[in-house]
């Protein structure tokens, strides 16, 4: 038996209609029969509500099986008296950090586990150093948790974890939050885990990038594994990938849309290295080379017909665009307990100009202002320095109406589901149009319209957005924000925890509302393939200053800065870079796959 076993595990909550009373049961896990061996590293993915979380909690003892078994070590976790033994064995990681954080300080956080199972005081701080180490928050041990940002707290979160030297650790979406390098550094982090101490690693991800490191995927969908295997077999099922609502790795994808076009012999290569060797290969053995060698002094001003296309539309439409100043930022400052010693200078002479239909994109390593940014821009918080303007008047002024400013600028927050608090999902996102002056059925088709645009069924409607999916919850508290017809709407991290499907189709419909019907979007992301896709100008924040403004190419071609900062490109940028340093093509700062196919 491996130290991770189920049999039969079915697990089914209560359905209870408006008296409270049960009506019937709705099954989350469905007859699953997984075992995991000591040492494997073990990726889980599926679309949101597929049962992921909820099989992640059964392993932690945190639930227990209606029906079936969970063991852990040989050990039924239903029949163990003292549940912590189970728990030390197999630790967890949340999706949401603050889920788990109970300490003053971040080293009385992670310190809490092992103080709790007796470890003698020596060795606790021995133990919380080393796991403080690892997960790079050395430096914070005496900050309190509530000052950190998301990325951080969920650093501090594994941190927690690691003390308690469990022989299997589960995260759950543990990267979410994080920014490109911090999402790197704590993946290598999980690879040196499993490989040098032999830890098993069970990681439930939205990362398709992520689950390629594993040794074996599991697929959930409707609470059952549907397909397993080594992530190239998992992942050349490319149409029962795409059939469960996922996607493909971005190389694979990139690959597979060449061999479509008779540009590659195989789509099967998972990381850069393996793709640019095969690109070459083909290329050498079709005799191509000659083709693909730049010829530099004759094909600067070529551009490939994609390309063109492109250009000439983003252009057109920066020509379309009302030249509105809609929101200013005029030398914007803002600290965090001015005048003690917990003094933080978060967001530091900020200039900006939002114009109308503008779709923007704010990006930066974690801890670097961007959500103190956005909270400036909406009210929420008073700058300690300089001066904001909405439609041309300061907001710092006594006749100026805030309530409106708030109703103009939506934000939804980088926890959204922190935003619920009715009784039922209409309710919930009803109260914005109802609070607005809209009459009752106005406000319930407004509602209706706006769950339903982000792939929220009726079937919810009347359900406790308390009892929905992590990833239902977050639709559900976008869909409350965009009801309030804003002006502006900025989403801090709007698609981190969300499948595949879920998060194209939350970006499309911010895509559509800018399109159709004027609307400035703004969106803080750690994902650099969603800001190629979908942003025209990016704005990146280091260390509290904007250090860059432009538009979202011109952005990306700084590839080193940005690194340094603790960003990324998005990963077909890294592969035409490549293959422009050794010659087969010359646009490397191609940053979506629709371009590299156009151009390779």
């Amino acid at each position: 038996m491996g130290i991770i076993k189920t049999k039969n595990l079915n697990y089914r909550v209560k359905i209870k209609n408006d008296n409270n009373e049960v009506t019937g049961y709705k099954t989350i896990l469905d007859d699953i029969n997984i075992n995991v061996k000591n040492g494997e590293f073990i990726a889980i993915l599926g679309q949101n509500g597929s049962g992921k979380s909820t099989f992640a909690k059964h392993l932690n003892a945190l639930l227990l099986p209606n029906e079936g078994s969970v063991f852990i070590n040989g050990e039924d976790t239903s029949l163990v008296d003292e549940l912590w033994k189970i728990r030390k064995q197999c630790g967890m990681v949340f999706q949401n950090p603050d889920n788990q954080i109970v300490g003053v300080t971040v080293e009385e956080d992670v310190g809490f586990g092992p103080e709790n199972i007796g470890m003698p005081s020596k060795k606790i701080v021995k133990t919380v150093n080393h796991a403080l180490e690892k997960v790079g928050m050395s430096a914070f041990k005496k900050k309190s948790p509530n000052h950190l940002s998301g990325g951080q707290k969920q650093r501090v979160a594994i941190a927690s974890s690691l003390a308690m030297k469990p022989e299997c650790i589960v995260l759950d979406e543990p990267t979410a939050m994080l920014d490109p390098k911090g999402r790197k550094d704590v993946l290598d982090l999980v690879k040196q885990l499993n490989k040098e101490e032999k830890m098993t690693i069970i990681l439930i991800t939205h990362h398709m990038e992520e689950a390629v490191s594993a040794d074996k995927i599991f697929i959930l969908n409707d609470g059952k594994p549907v397909i397993c295997g080594t992530p190239r077999d998992v992942f050349l099922k490319i149409d029962e990938i795409r059939s469960l609502k996922l996607e493909l790795p971005q190389i694979m994808e990139l690959s597979y849309r060449l061999y479509q076009k008779g540009k590659i012999s195989r789509y099967d290569m998972l990381d850069v290295d393996e793709f640019v060797a095969q690109y070459k290969e083909y290329v050498i053995k079709n005799n191509m080379g000659d083709i693909k060698k730049i010829r530099q002094s004759k094909n600067d001003n070529i551009k490939p017909e994609g390309l063109i296309e492109k250009t000439i539309q983003l252009q057109s439409e920066a020509e379309r665009r009302v030249e509105t100043d809609v929101l200013q930022l005029k030398n914007v400052s803002y600290s965090y307990d001015i005048g003690t010693s917990m003094e933080n200078k978060a967001v530091i002479g900020a200039d900006l100009s939002i114009k109308e239909k503008e779709f923007i994109g704010i990006i930066g390593h974690t801890g670097s202002g961007k959500s103190t940014l956005i909270q400036l821009m909406n009210g929420l918080i008073k700058p300690s320095e300089g001066e904001i303007y909405f439609r041309g008047k300061n907001i710092a002024e006594k006749d100026f109406n805030k309530r409106q400013l708030h109703f103009s600028v939506g934000l939804v927050f980088q926890y959204p589901e922190s935003q619920l608090f009715e009784e039922t999902v209409l309710s919930d996102v009803m109260y914005g149009p109802l609070n607005k002056g809209y009459e009752k059925e106005q406000a319930e088709e407004i509602a209706k319209k706006s769950l339903k645009s982000l792939g929220i069924d009726e079937e919810y409607f009347d359900k406790s957005p308390f009892d929905l999916s992590g990833g239902q919850k977050r639709r559900v508290a976008i869909a409350g924000v965009i009801a309030m017809e804003p002006d502006i709407i900025i989403l801090d991290e709007p698609t981190a925890g969300l499948d595949p499907l879920t998060k194209d189709r939350l970006l499309e419909s911010l895509k559509s509302l800018r399109q159709n019907k004027g609307k400035t979007i703004i969106i803080v992301s750690h994902s650099m393939e969603d800001v190629a896709n979908y942003v025209e100008r990016v704005i990146v924040i280091n260390e509290g200053r904007i250090v860059f403004d432009d538009a979202t190419k011109q952005v990306f071609k700084n590839i080193d800065e940005l690194e340094k900062m603790g960003l990324a490109v998005p990963t077909v940028t890294y592969v035409m870079r490549k293959l422009k340093n050794e010659g087969y093509t010359e646009y490397g700062d191609v940053i979506t796959i629709e371009e590299a196919v156009n151009v390779l």
